[in-house]
This record gives structure tokens, C-alpha cells and sequence, in this order.
């Protein structure tokens, strides 16, 4: 069963006070289902990135029923509110929270630290505890391949990607999408444009027709929860691709693709290890080859012989055998990033703060 909670509704029930500890309730809850809590930063629409945490919980209740109780609680700031609101999951005896945002980090591993008891997935971090792992996707993996069909459908050789936050795991996602489409035309330049903001559907929209008014004719919507992007660069004639969830049905035409990311595997996992008194904080970086990440919804107009490219890029980066971040890579001001024949390794990637050559925007301070 699954109760979906807004921040009007939980903090209202946060003023009313916290859950009394009697016995009789230590009790019952020993024979309660298992209490997973899931909190994100943005309204839980049909696409997204809440969505995709949402859909990957669902196998979890397909195989426990009524052993586990699933709470989703929406459209949360991070900051104090956020802080409050996973601490209010605990003691209303939820052991089992995924903090989905980054911001949430420091309010996250510093409940798992006063609740040894509950196990804590934090989406996009980097700091590890032993009931507290981070996780992210490698979608750098995707958009590489993704770089490699715009620059194919590109006729003027200018990219562009509507972006939320600068921070490593969009940064590497701009990178590889550069290095993928340059594999294919040296010459290509990408544009970005930071809208700080992981839900912003009219400032989403404002910055895709500034790239598009800038002769970028293909864009990267880069962590939107909304189609916002999608839809302007369909009715722009403009292609256009996303992470996380498949926007196709909201540019039929335009779409060029999803970097889809399927957070079953590693949910399932971590409930059943949590169940089984296992549970163990491990930093997850997961990608094609662990099945979180995987492109689909190709448009049919990338030619066949750049298709058959992709695919066996992609088989390579499944077995390991290639990298999107192996040397000779170079900065954004022209100095070395990546020495020949070297390839980064996950630890460089996740703390990447720099961009590649082709980007034409600077990062922001």
C-alpha cells in the first residue's frame, strides 16, 4: 500500500506532535509492515525523476504485499522543511527512507546516525555511513551515446542543454553528451543554460527557446521533471532527449531519445538486505551495466550506419572494454583533463567539476 503525502499535509501533522513510544506501540510495530518513506524535491507527475524513484518501488510491492507500507511524500525543499519531514518518517516508524535529492544529504546521514536501526538510500551524494548509502546513475554512460545521434541530426553543429544544478552528476552528464557528439563531428559546440531549479516548468521552457533561438537544434533537457522542455522543442521542430523517464508521447516527432534510469534493481536489493538484517552503507554508482541505465526511444530518422555505431559503443561500455571519460580529454580552457590512454576512475567522475572542450557556457561559481 502506498500513501502519497504533500508538505501542506506532513507538516501539519509535524505541528500535531510526535507518535507516542509505549510498549504496546513498540509491539505493534515489531509486527508492522516494513515502513518505507520516499521523499522528493519535486511534484510526482507521469515523467520525471520522482517518477522513476516511485516506479522503482514498485517491484518491491509486487513482491512483499502488505510486509511493506510505502509513503511518498512530494514536493519538498531541501533545506530545514526537508530536515523535518524525513525525521517525522522515523518516528512515525518508518525504517526504511530514500532522501531523493541531493540537497538532503546532511539532514539524511545525520538522522541515520541517531536511528542505527533505519536504513537510508540518499540519491545523488557522496558521504557513506554504515545504515546510510548514496546512490546515483552513470548517465554519462547514456548521454554519451545520445551525443553521438545529435551530432548525426545536427545541421548547424550547435548543441544545447537545459540544466538543473551544477553539480557532478549533471556536469558529467553535459561532458560525456560533448565528447559522444564530437566523436562523430570534432566541431560541435554545446550551450547550457543553469535554471537551479529541479521543477521550473515556465523558466524550462524560457531557457529551451533561448538555446533554440540560438541555432541549437538539438537540446538536453538534463534532470527537468516536467516535458516542459520536451514540448517546446517539438513545437520549435527542434530534437530533443531526457533523462530518467520517457517523454516521447509529449514530442511524437522531435523526440530523440531517453536515458532511462530503473531503480528496481538496486531498491529491491537494498529492501531485501535491510529485511534480512544485512543492510550495509556502500557508495552505488550504477550504469548500463548493473541495468539502471539503458537509452531507448530512438528516433528512427539517426541514420543506420551512426545506429549501428551507438550499439556497439554501448556493448562496449556494458562489458567495461570502453569509457566515455578516456584520454586525450581536454578542459573547457584548453589544459589537460584526461592524459592519453588514462580513463578516470568512478571516484574522478562523481567529484568532476570542470567541463570539456565544446562547451561554450562557464560553469557556474
Amino acid at each position: 500500500m502506498r500513501d502519497r503525502l504533500t508538505r501542506r499535509t506532513l507538516m501539519k501533522s509535524v505541528a500535531l506532535g510526535g507518535v507516542a513510544a509505549t510498549l504496546g506501540v513498540r509491539s505493534a510495530a515489531a509486527a508492522a509492515p516494513l515502513g518505507i518513506a520516499l521523499v522528493v524535491p519535486s511534484p510526482i507527475g507521469d515523467v520525471g525523476w520522482g517518477r522513476a524513484l516511485a516506479d522503482g518501488l514498485e517491484p518491491i510491492k509486487a513482491a512483499y504485499g502488505d510486509k511493506v507500507k510505502v509513503t511518498i511524500i512530494e514536493n519538498i525543499a531541501e533545506g530545514p522543511d526537508a530536515d523535518r519531514i524525513m525525521n517525522k518518517t522515523i518516528t512515525d516508524g518508518n525504517k526504511f527512507l530514500i532522501a531523493g535529492s541531493f540537497g538532503y544529504q546532511n539532514g539524511a546521514l545525520q538522522l541515520a546516525k541517531r536511528h542505527p536501526d533505519v536504513s537510508v538510500l540518499h540519491a545523488s551524494g557522496f558521504k557513506v555511513a554504515p545504515n546510510f548509502s548514496p546512490f546515483a546513475a552513470k548517465y554519462f554512460q547514456g548521454t554519451y551515446l545520445m551525443g553521438m545521434a545529435a551530432a548525426a541530426l545536427s545541421k548547424t553543429g550547435k548543441l544545447g542543454s537545459v540544466s538543473a544544478f551544477a553539480i557532478p552528476e549533471l556536469i558529467t552528464s553535459i561532458n560525456a553528451f560533448v565528447l559522444g557528439a564530437q566523436a562523430v563531428n570534432p566541431k560541435i559546440e554545446v550551450s547550457v543554460v543553469w535554471v537551479n531549479s529541479w521543477f521550473d516548468p515556465a523558466k524550462e521552457q524560457e531557457a529551451a527557446k533561448s538555446l533554440i533561438a540560438q541555432k541549437c537544434d538539438v537540446i538536453f533537457s538534463n534532470a527537468q521533471d516536467t516535458p516542459s522542455v520536451i514540448a517546446a522543442c517539438e513545437e520549435a521542430g527542434v530534437y530533443a532527449f531526457n533523462l530518467n523517464s520517457s517523454m516521447k508521447k509529449y514530442a511524437p516527432k522531435s523526440y530523440l531519445g531517453c536515458v532511462l534510469t530503473d531503480w528496481s534493481p538496486f531498491f529491491k536489493a537494498s529492501v531485501d538486505a535491510h529485511l534480512a538484517g544485512k543492510f550495509k552503507g556502500a557508495n552505488a554508482f550504477l550504469g548500463v551495466a548493473d541495468k539502471v541505465v539503458e537509452v531507448v526511444d530512438w528516433n528512427p530518422a539517426i541514420p543506420a550506419d551512426v545506429m549501428s555505431k551507438i550499439k556497439s559503443v554501448e556493448a562496449k561500455i556494458a562489458d567495461g572494454s570502453f569509457s566515455p571519460f578516456t584520454g586525450p580529454i581536454s578542459k573547457q580552457d584548453g589544459s589537460e583533463g584526461v592524459a592519453a590512454g588514462k580513463t578516470m576512475t568512478d571516484g574522478e567522475i562523481v567529484a568532476m567539476n570542470w567541463h570539456v572542450k565544446g562547451v561554450t557556457s562557464p560553469l557556474p561559481k
